[in-house]
Formats: C-alpha cells, sequence, structure tokens
C-alpha cells in the first residue's frame, strides 16, 4: 500500500480542550480526517464535581452511548486514537468506542492527555486492541497550559513517524 493512499483518522475524546489541541495537530500534520467522540448525555460538571463524576463513571466501567459517528473508522488504515485520563486510564467514551467499534487488522497509534500521570492507560487501551497493529504510543503533560508549543511539536512529529 502505498503512502498516499492510506486513510488516516484522528479519533478523540476531550472534556476540557487537552485531547483535542494534540488530536488536531496530529491530523493537520499527517492529513488525517477528525472524528470526535461526543456522548449523547455530555457531562457539565466543573471543579471538583468533576473529577468525582469522571472518575465514579470509569469505576463504574460505564460505556456511554455516543452520538452516532460522522465517518467509519473501519475505513481507515492508520488510526490514532486518544483520550484525557480519567482514574489512571481511559475515559467511558473510549470505553464505548473500543468495545463497539471492530479495529481488527487496523494500524493504530495511541495517546493521551493527563494533569500528572499517564498510568496504565495506553497499556488498557492496548489491552482492548489485541487484533490490531499498534504503531505506538505517547502522552503528553497538560498540554494547554504546559509548553504549548513543545506539545504540538511533539504531536505533528510522532503523528508524522507512524
Amino acid at each position: 500500500m502505498e503512502e498516499k493512499n492510506i486513510k488516516k483518522l484522528v479519533i478523540y475524546y476531550s472534556f476540557e480542550g487537552n485531547t483535542k489541541l494534540v488530536a488536531e495537530a496530529m491530523a493537520e500534520a499527517i492529513g488525517a480526517d477528525l472524528l470526535q467522540l461526543r456522548p449523547k448525555k455530555e457531562l457539565k460538571s466543573t471543579g471538583f464535581s468533576k473529577y468525582l463524576w469522571g472518575g465514579s463513571q470509569v469505576v463504574m466501567k460505564k460505556k456511554p452511548e455516543l452520538l452516532p459517528f460522522e465517518v467509519n473508522p473501519r475505513d481507515y488504515d492508520l488510526i490514532l486514537i486518544g483520550t484525557p485520563v480519567w482514574a489512571w486510564t481511559y475515559t467511558p467514551p473510549i470505553a464505548t468506542l473500543l468495545s463497539t467499534v471492530d479495529f481488527s487488522g487496523k494500524t493504530i497509534g495511541l495517546f493521551s492527555t493527563h494533569g500528572g500521570q499517564n498510568a496504565k492507560t495506553l497499556i488498557n487501551m492496548r489491552n482492548q486492541l489485541k487484533n490490531s497493529n499498534i504503531a505506538g504510543e505517547i502522552d503528553f503533560f497538560e498540554p494547554l497550559t504546559k509548553d504549548t508549543g513543545n506539545a504540538i511539536k511533539r504531536a505533528k512529529e510522532w503523528a508524522s513517524s507512524l
């Protein structure tokens, strides 16, 4: 398969904009389509209640219903999947994605954004994608507020290396 014929997609969930920033930089760098996951019922909380609610959703292994996708991920060859880190793992919308879309045989890149540590987020995602080819993984510490320019540069370089 020639490079120019590879269809590329960046799928992400972003609550506060950190993952969106990184996803958009990656998509721009490699000429990929973007698919933002949107739960039918989005969290509106702010402050500490946001962390309490989000963490409880992860612990209870919730898989929220998502709004219909604008594209079919199965139509793409290279797929980058990004999530914020909630309760030391990926978010419930990503859990829904990984349990409803068959990524078997696809080349996948995984990325996360976090405010402290990545923990086992990317390992947990990789474990849900056992029949996929994981081409790479990367994480970003608070890209909206901590050296945004460098985060964008790293995102573009990483995506281009896959």
